[in-house]
């Protein structure tokens, strides 16, 4: 009889600890409402570090000189490695990327990332020093003449972004060995093209720093706007895209747009961060990005995870995938620096090359495993190739 009462007991207390459960625990609820926290938290560090960036670039502007042009190099470094996590959020058409053809508006994606850039289409260039937006005194220099010419007519073609402000800073790539090396004298006062060089560095400045404002909006709590939408969505639904943006940055944009495509072309002007050589680090946060995002960590904010809600369905499939963006970090963080002379310029069978043919490697079989992941989960975790 005691057997008896100890088994009903026993299946009692069971029944209670499956009861509370929360359901967002297996509805992935907890996991979507994690992402929202995180992708708030990401956007809001990326708009701090431009408004440093933005500070900068007034100090460089008010007296320029080798030390505050450095400076301002600097806050352009540190502010790429919070927005290259934040890729993490792109390719299912959110606030970064969306496209309303009836409105006849979309995400500042383009504005703020774009690339590879045709330095021409900026400012002087090696062998054509009176090219360039800025050399040409009929077009009018404000934030709005340079957002309508972004890309206006050719995809290279940028005038705006990280990657405008990094040439600003940084000039053409011509070192064999270091990054660009454009001169403070060129930001000098008085002169009435450095002028208007002046006038464009700090509109594109001011610019980013605007998108990104746009951004932390989008994704702040409690407000009426696309955050708010996503989490009272169906879980799935917000899952699903959560995926497909984690497998289409891992087995598209990363490996295949800006490690396969300069890979096979060797071609500096296809390195992401050409005129800085910051190409590696663009590579490491990306890969951190995906890695926030699968395990619901960032900073402050640490919920409920992928990896949490994928284990309690295939924990093998689940550890598999945790040990595939570890070794995809390990084979990124290993990659000879920099870039352009250590890899994309080396000879076909270089150990350069080598490392970062395995990190693409790694990179598309972590995509593969992110969909199956996908489908354990029970939503669409496609690869968006734009």
């Amino acid at each position: 009889m005691k057997k008896c009462l100890v088994a009903v007991l026993s299946l009692a207390v069971y029944c209670a600890s499956i009861a509370s459960v929360p359901a967002a625990d297996i509805s992935g609820k907890a996991q979507v409402e994690t992402y929202a926290k995180l992708v708030y938290a990401n956007y809001q560090d990326a708009y701090a570090d431009a408004k440093k960036l933005q500070k900068a670039v007034d100090a460089l502007l008010a007296n320029p000189n080798d030390a505050t042009l450095k400076a301002a190099k600097d806050a352009w470094l540190a502010s790429r490695n919070s927005y290259g996590q934040t890729e993490a959020f792109r390719f299912y058409e959110g606030p970064i990327d969306f496209v309303s053809q009836d409105k006849k508006e979309e995400g500042p994606e383009g504005r703020l990332n774009a690339w590879p850039l045709n330095e021409a289409y900026i400012d002087y260039v090696q062998g054509n020093p009176k090219s360039g937006i800025i050399q040409d005194e009929k077009i009018k220099i404000s934030e709005a003449v340079l957002k309508e010419k972004n890309q206006a007519d050719d995809e290279a073609n940028v005038s705006t972004g990280y990657h405008a402000i990094e040439f600003l800073l940084w000039g053409q790539d011509l070192s064999a060995d270091g990054p660009g090396n454009r001169p403070s004298s060129d930001y000098a006062k008085g002169d009435k093209i450095k002028e208007r060089r002046r006038e464009y560095l700090k509109a594109v400045t001011d610019i980013l720093v605007e998108d990104l404002d746009f951004l932390v909006t989008s994704w702040e709590p409690n407000k009426d706007n696309y955050a708010k939408k996503f989490i009272a969505a169906d879980p799935k639904e917000s899952l699903g895209k959560i995926m497909t943006g984690l497998a289409t940055l891992s087995g598209f944009e990363l490996s295949s747009e800006r490690m396969a495509t300069a890979l096979d072309s060797g071609d500096q002007e296809d390195e992401h961060s050409c005129f800085s050589d910051n190409t590696h680090n663009d590579f490491i946060y990306n890969a951190e990005g995906i890695e926030n995002v699968y395990t619901g960590h960032y900073g402050s904010v640490k919920g409920a995870g992928i990896d949490a809600l994928l284990a309690a369905k295939d924990k093998a499939l689940a550890d598999k995938l945790t040990a595939q963006i570890a070794e995809t970090k390990k084979l990124i963080a290993s990659l000879p620096v920099p870039i352009d002379t250590k890899v994309l310029a080396s000879p076909k069978d270089s150990e350069g090359r080598k490392k970062m043919e395995a990190a693409v490697v790694s990179l598309q079989k972590e995509a593969d495993l992110l969909k199956q992941a996908g489908r354990v989960l029970g939503v669409k975790a496609d690869i968006v190739s734009e």
